[in-house]
């Protein structure tokens, strides 16, 4: 792959998916694999993915590096150009790529391109590869990762969660994420954290740095486990619901939190709108040999036919909690969503509200760092709704993530707040005090 640019033909056309078209992280990358077919190996399609997403990472500080080194910055007209420099330096600082096959790949790649003066530009993209690999240390520590988060994100964080945090955050937000294994027996956590060669976490999910193909790892095929972040696991295990209690899951597509409690022995009841995305919960829940009545609804309008004790709303969201994952998020969404989203979010509270019996219990929930999505939700409802209260989540229930309570007994995860990071979640715990 280092002398071979077919791989990077393959990255560009990935980058420019993401930031031109605006398309998920996930479908852009399908469809450059789509494209390139069978020029792309197993190991291409690796390379394309991780340079991509690392470059997405970095974003900001590619960009801050390439001005810096520019006496007039690049225009829009060259953004070609400037995404083939932003993939360079993405080799030469943050993968070990071998400085003459990351400079001569770009500079070759800027010679083709149909544009004139984009060809004439590969003297300046030499230049410029050159003197960052030659000041590799002051590149690789002059330009702060705060860079990495768009102004408008940077400016809410630092107002709701402070200046400290989203320091932490966007060192946090660098590293390429490791996988988390929920276990369909959480009581074999320790066999399978061998198995997978992984670690256990204090809530019993397994870490695993580089776990390669899921679909190779043992326990796979058996249903034995599924993928899902830590914090994505909290909700369900902050629920509180038992053996034989009967569960309503609100937006429960894809289905990791239907899992877990479909495995504690639960009747579950999973509802989306989405029939796609509840074929693959229903695939998941197939392979797990776990059972799920499913239900294709929007979750504001479902009318249940019988009262449920628990219900878990994971309502959509702007899920800038997940950037570890999907650095695409921030440079897809802005304000706007944010407000279009919380509207979404209000509706369904409302909703869930409504199906709740007296001393039933909702879990609210979002992968979101957003305070209009999260507690300021949250206030609002307990403002306009007396029929129900904040049931707080005790620091007990939170082992080895103390520190993402809130102090009115909400939680909050940060992806610094343990080793190795985590999403970031909101999690609110209420109960129904009357009709």
């Amino acid at each position: 792959m280092a002398n071979d640019l077919t791989g990077r033909w393959a990255a560009l056309g990935f980058l420019e998916k993401i930031l031109d078209d605006h398309l998920p992280l996930d479908q852009a990358f399908d469809q450059i694999c789509s494209q390139f077919g069978d020029k792309l190996s197993a190991q291409d399609r690796g390379f394309v993915r991780h340079l991509g997403t690392t470059c997405l990472r970095h974003l900001g500080q590619l960009d801050a590096m390439i001005n810096h080194c520019t006496s007039k910055n690049l225009t829009g007209k060259q953004k070609t150009v400037r995404n083939i420099l932003r993939l360079g330096i993405t080799q030469l600082l943050y993968m070990q790529v071998p400085a003459h096959a990351a400079v001569n790949s770009a500079v070759k790649m800027t010679d083709k391109q149909k544009n004139n003066s984009d060809r004439h530009s590969k003297g300046m993209v030499n230049a410029i590869l050159r003197r960052i690999d030659r000041e590799r240390e002051k590149f690789s520590t002059k330009f702060s990762p705060n860079l990495n988060i768009p102004k408008w994100l940077k400016e809410n964080w630092k107002d709701n969660l402070g200046s400290e945090a989203v320091d932490k955050i966007a060192v946090a937000l660098l590293d390429e994420p490791p996988l988390d294994f929920s276990l369909k027996f959480e009581s074999e956590g320790a066999e399978w954290a061998v198995k997978l060669g992984g670690k256990l976490l204090p809530n019993g999910s397994v870490r695993v740095e580089k776990a390669g193909s899921v679909q190779n790892l043992p326990g796979y095929e058996d249903g034995q486990w599924w993928v899902q972040d830590v914090a994505a696991s909290l909700p369900a295990m902050l629920l509180g619901a038992k053996k034989g209690d009967n569960v309503l899951e609100l937006c429960a597509a894809p289905g990791g939190k239907t899992a877990q409690t479909a495995a504690k022995g639960c009747r579950v009841t999973a509802v989306d709108q989405s029939a796609r995305r509840l074929r693959r919960l229903q695939e998941n829940m197939d392979r797990l040999n776990l059972a799920c009545d499913v239900v294709t609804s929007d979750a504001a309008k479902f009318t249940p036919q019988k009262q449920y004790d628990f219900i878990l709303l994971d309502a959509p969201c702007s899920s800038t909690g997940t950037l570890r994952r999907h650095p695409d998020v921030s440079r897809a969404k802005g304000p706007k969503d944010i407000q279009a989203l919380a509207e979404i979010q209000r509706r369904l509270l409302d909703a869930a509200v409504s199906m709740m019996p007296p001393s039933g219990i909702l879990i609210y929930c979002v992968c979101s760092l957003q305070a209009q999505e999260g507690r300021e939700q949250i206030k609002a409802l307990l403002d306009r709704n007396g029929t129900v209260k904040r049931k707080g989540i005790e620091v007990a229930e939170l082992s080895g993530f103390e520190n993402s309570r809130l102090k009115n007994g909400d939680v909050q995860t940060l992806p610094h707040h343990i080793s190795g990071g985590m999403d970031g979640f909101f999690i609110s715990r209420l109960i129904k005090v009357s009709d």
